[in-house]
């Protein structure tokens, strides 16, 4: 059965699910970046919150200037030996992202006790880069391949919610590896020391300073007898757990990334554009033919890079996308400091109360397909800004005595894991309605989007880390108050920013190029040839609007 809107051949089903492993390592890897490699960094590498911050915006600042880079380039190219542009540059990231990554969770290796925290700081740093640039030449060639794999509305949001639904996958496999990983360490822990006294000063300790006194005083010694208990606290000595876990993925990772390379067949640059490809804006005038002979194929016009940044909407899917990436990507980094050192649960809730959030996220997954036919792209992403928005407001009330505090941890963690994947494919589909039938710059559409993601994620984290109310690796009583305010209110606001843009958005149709575009340079020609139809619509009202479009332009003329 032949799709309706491009007269090609829909998808199977081993394609499609070829096409959803593809981005498993970076998904993997991503889950470990932002859920633990902050905490890992401060309670493992002992780097106080300034430095680790400044190590983490290293990495998404090389990422987001990485990505536009690779964008422009993966349109551009043709890929290498022969292999499709958009795999070929997948490969490339791939081999960085396996190379690079479980270095940033190995201890640094020339390292000895007495090294200064500067040093370190330059060790991990290139690891961090090179780590960067293979994950966002992976998951811009990634992103790119829908629109270049089908022209039909509904696949595509079958394949955003296919890549979304490994991507929770891979979440709930960190998640779930991180748990075993961290009981395994704590139980073979305590059965080599059963009676080993912790004064402090021994190596029993999980810190082996007087800081662990300090520690005990401030924090742990709530008068809880359930909560905080010694030995369950994250420490130089669950190192390992975290080696493990970033080879296991990584290993994991690759094994997908083989499927995704042998089962996504990429189209050609003949198929994708018919008469080519051309990196400036079609020359057509009024009097062009908008269709030739055979009226069920439409003339499509190219955007290039310019040509995107005369378009509103570009910038304002930018800024939306960007929104729900801060929610999301934030609350995942400072989730599992809110649950040791707000609430003062012990180290295993930073892997099983995520986890119950991303079971949550991938039931979602499954829905969005019909909640966006039935409801459209605009409400379903408001219902995914309401949920989240409660789970701020529920993280504002939840303090460290507040009575069965673990279980309405898990309630903000379902919220988040249901309203945040809600977001991220909505926005996604938002992106791909964006670029519509201009898949010859898909891929800069998607690098920039994913530039204002990555620096604002970097800027952030940075931020945040830098009004810490503690200055050493020791967490201090402020700790508590501090990270309930980041959870709450820094997502929230970035929610509250999403909904405007969203109200901005509702009486337009995304993927839309306004006749006023058309007309800023009508001499002799189309443009920004931007009255390409948005997707899925029926041939006789393509015609209808490039037509109406262009004789604004011959009145405007």
């Amino acid at each position: 059965m032949q799709s309706r809107d491009t007269g090609h051949m829909p998808l199977s089903l081993r394609q499609k699910l070829s096409y959803g492993v593809g981005h498993v390592l970076n998904d993997l890897c991503a889950s470990i970046w932002f859920s633990y490699l902050l905490i890992y960094l401060h309670s493992v590498v002992t780097f106080s919150n300034r430095m680790a911050g400044n190590l983490m915006l290293i990495g998404q600042v090389s990422d987001a200037l990485c990505t536009p880079f690779i964008g422009y380039e993966s349109d551009r190219t043709n890929g290498f030996c022969g292999y499709g542009k958009r795999k070929s540059w997948h490969l490339i990231g791939t081999i960085c992202v396996a190379c690079s990554f479980p270095f940033l969770f190995i201890q640094c290796l020339p390292c000895q006790d007495n090294t200064s925290d500067i040093a370190k700081f330059i060790y991990y740093a290139p690891f961090v880069v090179i780590f960067q640039f293979g994950w966002a030449s992976t998951q811009i060639s990634h992103l790119s391949l829908i629109p270049d794999l089908t022209d039909n509305e509904g696949e595509r949001v079958f394949l955003n919610a296919l890549r979304y639904a490994f991507t929770v996958i891979s979440n709930l496999i960190v998640y779930v590896t991180a748990w075993l990983l961290l009981e395994f360490n704590e139980h073979h822990a305590s059965k080599a020391t059963p009676d080993a006294p912790c004064n402090g000063t021994t190596s029993s300790c999980p810190l082996s300073t007087n800081a662990v006194d300090s520690i005990g005083s401030s924090k742990y010694m709530s008068g809880n007898g359930t909560d905080g208990e010694e030995g369950e606290d994250l420490s130089t000595a669950d190192g390992p757990s975290f080696r493990n876990l970033a080879i296991m993925v990584v290993c994991l990772g690759l094994m997908f990334s083989g499927i995704f390379h042998i089962g996504t067949k990429e189209k050609s640059k003949k198929d994708i554009h018919g008469a080519g490809n051309k990196d400036h804006c079609d020359d057509q005038t009024e009097k062009t033919p908008l269709i030739g002979s055979n009226s069920s194929v439409n003339t499509k016009k190219t955007m290039s890079w310019s040509c995107w940044l005369k378009n509103t909407q570009f910038y304002l899917i930018a800024i939306l996308y960007m929104a729900t990436r801060l929610v999301v990507n934030l609350s995942q980094v400072y989730l599992p400091f809110y649950l040791t050192d707000t609430l003062d649960l012990r180290k295993q809730t930073i892997a099983y109360i995520p986890l119950a959030g991303y079971i949550v996220g991938l039931l979602t997954s499954f829905v969005m397909k019909p909640f966006n036919n039935k409801f459209g792209r605009k409400p379903t992403y408001l219902i995914g800004l309401a949920l989240v928005i409660g789970c701020n407001v529920l993280v504002f009330f939840i303090k460290q005595h507040t009575s069965y505090k673990e279980m309405f941890a898990f309630a903000a963690s379902i919220l988040i894991g249901a309203g945040g994947t809600t977001l991220l494919i909505t926005s996604l589909a938002f992106v791909s309605d964006l670029v519509s039938h201009n898949t010859e710059s898909g891929a800069f559409v998607y690098g920039a989007m994913s530039f204002t993601d990555k620096l604002s994620n970097g800027v952030a984290i940075m931020v945040i880390q830098q009004l810490h109310p503690c200055t050493g690796v020791v967490c201090c009583p402020a700790c508590a108050p501090f990270y309930r305010h980041v959870l709450s209110l820094v997502p929230g606001g970035c929610a509250l920013l999403a909904a405007l843009i969203l109200i901005i958005l509702i009486p337009q149709k995304i993927g839309h190029r306004p006749c006023a575009l058309l007309a800023e340079n009508s001499d002799d020609s189309f443009p920004c040839a931007a009255s390409s139809p948005a997707i899925n619509t029926d041939d006789e009202r393509d015609v209808k609007m490039m037509n109406n479009c262009a004789s604004s332009i011959h009145v405007a003329s």
